[in-house]
């Protein structure tokens, strides 16, 4: 049914052997949203999203995705649109980015056949729009960290997703090259796209999407941003942390315990 959310965990708990990654986590993110899983290193974000992706199984609850096990998908996974981490990839095989985003209609030509000429322009047309069509003939290892990261999401989108997954998108990507990033992430929502975006960058974020789920193990909260207060910030980062907003985005702000000191003020990581 069209109102059914597009993905849905009920009491998930997900374990690597003996450690539990993520405990009795619930969520439900219905279709167009722009949804960000934010939380501090370890907590459990890239497992969340590789529990949807089905690449891990939950030792307990049930995850629905288009309203089947991600695992159980078949033709629907061409839905899924999914841009990993940059260091999980290998920047010194030698490969052009055109050719990198044409890996994305994989799915669809399937194993020993040759891309169509439809497949061709369907990689363009991702290209062109997250604007690097004029970067097809560059290597990959020869690109910036902003452009690098524009290419796996053009990868994502050559397979026309309904749903767009990516884990810490701007690891490695500057301040401006990641607010450009979100903006044109934004602008893909608009057309109609629920995005879900793994983070830790709070402040970013929240400038941008409109739905948060904060993860700490367990799901700490889930709503809009400004619904994330001090007492989320406080479970996930500790009783000091806060954010302060000037300009357009928001940074986390960490005041040492016991400090008379004004608090110091840093830039949002931009990994």
């Amino acid at each position: 049914m069209e109102n059914e959310p597009i993905i849905l965990l009920e009491h998930v708990t997900v374990t690597y052997q003996d450690l539990v990654a993520l405990e009795d986590v619930s969520l439900s993110v219905p279709p167009g949203a722009f949804l960000a899983i934010i939380g501090p290193n370890g907590a459990g974000k890239t497992t969340l999203l590789k529990t949807i992706l089905g690449l891990l199984r939950p030792v307990r609850g049930t995850v629905r995705v288009f309203g089947k096990a991600p695992w159980e998908l078949d033709g629907r996974r061409q839905r899924i649109g999914y841009v990993p981490q940059v260091m999980s990839v290998d920047l010194n095989f030698p490969v052009r980015a055109g050719e990198v985003v044409l890996m994305g209609r994989y799915g669809r030509i399937g194993l020993f056949r040759r891309p169509s000429a439809a497949d061709r322009q369907a990689a363009l047309r991702a290209m062109e729009r997250v604007g690097i069509a004029d970067l097809a003939d560059r290597p990959i290892a020869r690109l910036s960290g902003g452009q690098r990261q524009r290419v796996f999401l053009a990868r994502a989108l050559a397979n026309e997703p309904d749903l767009l997954l990516l884990d810490e998108p701007t690891t490695g990507v500057d301040v401006a090259a990641t607010e450009s990033l979100y903006e044109l992430l934004r602008g893909l929502h608009d057309e109609g796209i629920t995005i879900l975006v793994v983070s830790h960058d709070v402040g970013v974020v929240a400038a941008y999407v409109d739905m948060v789920a904060c993860v700490n193990r367990r799901l700490v909260a889930h709503g809009r941003p400004d619904e994330v207060g001090g007492n989320v910030l406080s479970c996930m980062y500790g009783p000091e942390a806060m954010l302060f907003g000037h300009g357009p985005v928001s940074h986390m702000v960490v005041v040492p315990s016991g400090s008379s000191e004004s608090p110091q003020v840093s830039p949002p990581e931009s990994r």
